[in-house]
């Protein structure tokens, strides 16, 4: 590609990128310059071109500099690091009998990690790669056996992983190559003093990969400390925006009225398809799923009391569409990777303009079409201008009430 067609790529697939000698992104999966072993992989997965962050995120990570990748989850960065890590791992003296791992992918949730063990499993599987994921909530027996036993890939949980350093059933001696995956929502977790007590253990001529779907203040800091002389690719833009393939309706009401009109709205959107239905609080969660149940709706919740056990199993019924309605609240959702929602209903707004982003992405992803519908109380009124803010950019339509708000108003009296 000449200078003015990787401009003309880069724009087109809204690629913007900065840092010193940056690679010229990739339009098919042979320029990448993959071994065949990978390129076997990715043929078999029936992939047509690279997204937009594999295109120009595989040529920076193949550099084997530090990479600061900002894109929405569904973008496919999860291969946008998994692939470069194969090749990585087959470029080194192979594992020792007490080595630790070579790659190190940390990550905010179980579901999230469970879900990249996966892609690694399937494309390091002709390279023999071995890995294993980490985490709680689950007995550690059968972790560390496959720690003692030696694994080229470990993906971890913050938490669980310093407790097998901790107990020494693995070192991180051996990683140069380290990946942190959704940095924003391991800092909103509070993840932030595990996340340096790993780092510091690591050899500082690592490469880092580091993902977020955000860069506010703190994400970035962290990553000034962490990176040297990184490449940065974003995907989209940094400012918070909702995908445009989401059709998003607000509707104002008040807290009595939302059972009914959930209720109501279920009615008309039925068909089979998914719904996830966000909740602010546990109990809510199990009150109004109680309620939905003795009405006669398929629904199950999941939450952050709930235990391992009964969280895969819900996850489960609601994949399979046996159980179509799941209510849940935000951080029980994080790093679910649902594919085919149809609808999110934010039934209690959540606590930040980021968190509403977050919630509805779990709709419109890969290229399908999705809608959110959000429930809106006075109590709710300091959101108004940024959600405004959101909708106008999307270019969905602003309520007169919801506008009204967004001036300062008193909501209209609930009739």
């Amino acid at each position: 590609m000449s200078e003015m067609e990787v401009e003309e790529y880069r724009q087109r697939r809204e690629i913007t990128v900065e840092g010193r000698d940056v690679p010229k992104p990739v339009k098919s999966f042979a320029d990448v310059g993959f071994p065949d072993y990978v390129l076997q992989e990715v043929s078999k997965a029936g992939f047509v071109e690279p997204t937009a962050i594999q295109a120009q995120g595989w040529p920076m990570a193949l550099k084997g500099r530090d990479l600061i990748g900002i894109a929405e989850t569904g973008s496919g960065k999860t291969l946008a690091y998994l692939l470069p890590a194969i090749v990585h791992v087959n470029a080194q003296p192979i594992l020792a009998p007490g080595d630790g791992p070579i790659v190190l992918v940390l990550a905010p949730t179980r579901e999230l990690a469970v879900q990249i063990q996966q892609e690694a499993a399937k494309f390091g599987a002709s390279s023999r790669i071995k890995n294993t994921c980490i985490y709680g909530g689950v007995p550690k027996g059968p972790q560390v056996r496959d720690l003692q036993k030696g694994v080229e890939i470990v993906i971890a949980t913050p938490g669980r992983l310093i407790d097998m350093l901790d107990s020494h059933h693995t070192n991180l001696r051996r990683v140069t190559y380290l990946v942190l995956d959704e940095a924003d929502r391991m800092l909103d977790m509070g993840f932030e003093p595990q996340i340096r007590k790993i780092v510091s253990q690591i050899r500082p001529d690592r490469q880092t990969l580091y993902w977020s779907a955000t860069w506010p203040k703190e994400v970035e800091q962290l990553a000034r400390q962490f990176l040297y002389n990184p490449y940065k690719v974003i995907i989209g833009s940094a400012d918070l925006k909702a995908n445009h393939a989401i059709r998003q309706h607000v509707d104002i009401v008040s807290e009595s009225q939302k059972y009914n009109k959930l209720v109501k709205l279920l009615e008309d959107i039925m068909d089979g398809s998914r719904i996830l239905i966000f909740m602010d609080t546990k109990k809510g969660c199990d009150q109004i799923t109680r309620q939905l149940r003795m009405d006669g709706w398929p629904a199950l919740s999941i939450h952050g009391d709930k235990s391992q056990a009964e969280r895969d199993w819900v996850l489960s019924e609601f994949k399979a569409g046996k159980s179509p309605i799941m209510t849940a609240t935000d951080v029980a959702a994080r790093g679910l990777d649902v594919k085919d929602v149809k609808y999110v209903i934010n039934y209690d707004f959540p606590g930040s303009l980021e968190d509403y982003v977050h919630r509805i992405g779990r709709t419109g992803r890969a290229g399908a079409k999705g809608t959110a519908y959000t429930f809106f109380t006075a109590a709710n009124a300091r959101f108004a201008k940024e959600l405004i803010a959101i909708l106008k950019e999307a270019g969905q339509k602003v309520s007169p009430e919801l506008a009204a708000m967004g001036r300062g108003a008193p909501p209209p009296p609930s009739g």
